[in-house]
């Protein structure tokens, strides 16, 4: 069986055809006639052999794919590696553009769908990724927990150290 390719634009990667398979997990935008996934789902599929990606017609890498899409991101890897990680774990990932958020993520098995949800099919967390070095505020800090219990699921913290390694700090607001 053929895998699928995309075609690399300036901020994503469109398939075109072959996407039915990919689109239950994906997070991208589907139409009737294309899929338009992140760079970062596409380094994902791409380094699983499930996605060929193009540039301008001929076949890159995953090393010339991650090259690309850091100098229009430069916290890809590190969204990368927590992408990576919550998806070898099982999990449904999600992009978090409209919370303000790298990722909201479901638990296993959930079906993510629009409307009325039972408990179980809201999302579980919303995922900020930092490196280890990151500095931020209190205010900062507080902002995301606010954001998280306004939606009615849990803020997780995603540190990537040097080597790779994804250490999740949940953060909850307590009341006295």
């Amino acid at each position: 069986m053929e895998i699928p390719s995309a075609e690399l634009l300036e901020n994503k990667a469109v398939l075109h055809k072959g996407f039915d398979e990919l689109t239950e997990k994906s997070f991208g935008k589907k139409t009737e006639k294309r899929l338009e996934i992140s760079f970062t789902e596409a380094l994902y599929l791409l380094e699983k052999e499930k996605l060929g990606v193009k540039s301008k017609g001929k076949k890159i890498n995953f090393k010339k794919l991650m090259t690309f899409a850091l100098k229009k991101d430069t916290r890809l890897h590190e969204k990368y590696i927590v992408y990576k990680d919550l998806r070898e774990r099982g999990l449904v990932v999600k992009t978090g553009f409209k919370f303000g958020c790298d990722f909201r993520v479901y638990q296993r098995g959930v079906g993510v769908k629009k409307g009325p949800k039972v408990p179980k099919e809201h999302t579980k967390w919303i995922v900020f990724t930092v490196p280890e070095d990151h500095v931020c505020s209190f205010a900062e800090l507080s902002r995301a927990v606010r954001l998280a219990h306004s939606i009615r699921a849990r803020m997780l913290w995603a540190v990537v150290d040097n080597e790779n390694d994804v250490t999740y700090f949940e953060v909850v607001r307590a009341k006295p």
